[in-house]
């Protein structure tokens, strides 16, 4: 099973990115999907939620700028980040999880949001 995140960088307050998270070795479409995120000095907090039938869900703190999507042909989910300030700042990791079947996760992409 891998889960390996990718986008992650610097960027100025305001500003985009879009994280990926490429995954093997497991059925993408049978998991919801999570991207949480890890600041230092806080609480892991969970950012997005795409559901197996693509329902999502985000935390009050990026309601609004940030998207999550899936592609389950590419087995890939996306996070889509805009207006981005500095309490962003974390790094991200990508989750796979189904009640029955388990969990998994990526080792996390830096996101740095600083002038």
């Amino acid at each position: 099973v891998r889960l390996v995140e990718s986008g992650g960088g610097l960027v100025q307050p305001g500003g985009s990115l879009r994280l990926s998270c490429a995954t093997s070795g497991f059925t993408f479409s049978d998991y919801d999907m999570r991207w949480y995120r890890r600041a230092p000095g806080k609480a892991l907090e969970r950012v997005a939620i795409i559901t197996k039938s693509g329902d999502t869900g985000y935390a009050d703190s990026v309601k609004g700028r940030f998207t999550i999507s899936r592609d389950n042909a590419e087995n890939t989910v996306y996070l889509q980040m805009n207006s981005l300030r500095p309490e962003d700042t974390a790094v991200y990791e990508c989750n796979a999880y189904d009640n029955a079947l388990g969990h998994f996760h990526g080792q996390g992409t830096q996101v740095t949001v600083s002038s």
